[in-house]
């Protein structure tokens, strides 16, 4: 099943690279039509594009260290009823995460969808991005940016770093895409890896010509159990800090003080789908006397009401199906940490339960499937 290509650079430009490659699923009619981040002329931007017309693939920026939104919910509308030709999606390993659970819950398809992923070195938040990618014009700062990582200088510069969720990710490979575009472990101004993971990748790489190479993945192993090495320190440092501040229910609303119940984070959670919100309902729409009772017995009441309940009622909801993209805290005005919050809660429970959300379109979500034997040390293995 498995197939290494190799994609030759020209012009030491890898993103001019990706695009020809991108051109040529469209150009082959493998493909009608490519999900892939696009640069934007206004502020050079990026954001999520459906491309059908190849000369538009020249604005297309796969590398670009933006993430605006997870696309996962783009491609879960695309596929909610049955495509009549396939269409190629080129996302992160969180995105391609991300629409895994979301094809589990039901709320699309992988059918008729070829998933290509490239290796994620990180992305700054929407205001960071703003600032770093005047770097340089059009991709001129995603070549930047990746020369700086691969030749050890790192994310940071002197106004911003990449995002607390990036450093944090202990997924920079999507093994679980059709098709992997390997970065680490390669001179990104020579040639990038092709790594077909199923069928249909390999079937995708031969449509196209790519052939394959006797390529030793050596390099690209231990650049990649280096990355992760550095994400995994950080992430328990990250658990551990978020524990010792939410340790108990006055510390967890210190910790949310700020939230001030936009529920921007609901909106950019690519694995939140209900399509009516208990929180946008009248549930919470009190009586103005209810309010002053509340008050009057705490002697004084923090408005809005409601935010820390807010919170805790999605961590029931969603840290089964968190997949750590940082969205949350990216769409959050006031900085609170949402995701810092989420992913510690998120990474115990989904541990309790032998579960990684999204790494398989094969294993059952917790709480779906009944297992008899399940939780031995509390039911005492009573049969």
């Amino acid at each position: 099943m498995s197939k290494i290509g190799k994609i030759a650079v020209r012009d030491r430009d890898p993103v001019s690279s990706l695009q020809d490659f991108l051109k040529l699923l469209l150009e082959k009619g493998t493909v009608e039509a490519v999900l892939v981040q696009q640069r934007l002329p206004i502020n050079n931007s990026v954001m999520p594009a459906l491309v059908t017309d190849v000369e538009k693939l020249g604005w297309a920026d796969p590398l670009a260290p933006a993430f605006p939104l997870n696309a996962a919910r783009m491609l879960s509308r695309l596929t909610r009823k049955p495509l009549d030709a396939p269409i190629a999606a080129v996302m992160r390993p969180c995105e391609i995460r991300a629409f895994i659970e979301l094809v589990k819950l039901k709320q699309g398809s992988a059918e008729n969808v070829i998933l290509i992923s490239a290796d994620c070195l990180g992305a700054y938040g929407n205001t960071d991005y703003a600032k770093v990618s005047g770097l340089g014009a059009g991709t001129q700062s995603t070549l930047a940016f990746h020369r700086n990582v691969i030749s050890g200088k790192g994310t940071a510069t002197e106004d911003a770093d990449i995002s607390a969720a990036c450093k944090s990710c202990e997924h920079p490979v999507a093994d679980n895409a059709d098709v992997t575009i390997g970065l680490l472990g390669t001179n990104l101004e020579e040639s990038l890896i092709l790594i077909a993971n199923t069928q249909k990748g390999r079937k995708l790489l031969d449509d196209l010509g790519v052939k394959e190479e006797d390529e030793s993945l050596d390099l690209r192993r231990k650049a990649v159990e280096g990355l992760l090495s550095e994400r995994v320190a950080y992430r328990d440092r990250m658990f551990e800090r978020t524990s010792a501040a939410v340790s108990d229910m006055e510390k967890l609303m210190n910790y949310l003080g700020a939230c001030v119940n936009c529920y921007n984070c609901r909106v950019a959670c690519p694995v939140c789908y209900c399509r009516e919100c208990v929180f946008t309902t009248d549930v919470f729409d009190h009586e103005p006397a209810q309010y002053l009772r509340w008050a009057k017995r705490k002697g004084a009441l923090k408005m809005p009401t409601d935010t820390v309940f807010y919170h805790l009622t999605r961590l029931a909801h969603m840290s089964a199906a968190c997949i750590g993209c940082g969205q949350c805290s990216n769409a959050c005005p006031n900085e609170v940490p949402v995701m810092e919050l989420f992913r510690t809660v998120a990474h115990g429970v989904q541990g309790v339960f032998g579960y990684s959300a999204g790494a398989s379109l094969e294993e059952e979500p917790p709480l779906s499937v009944f297992h008899e034997k399940e939780f031995s040390e509390v039911t005492g293995g009573i049969d």
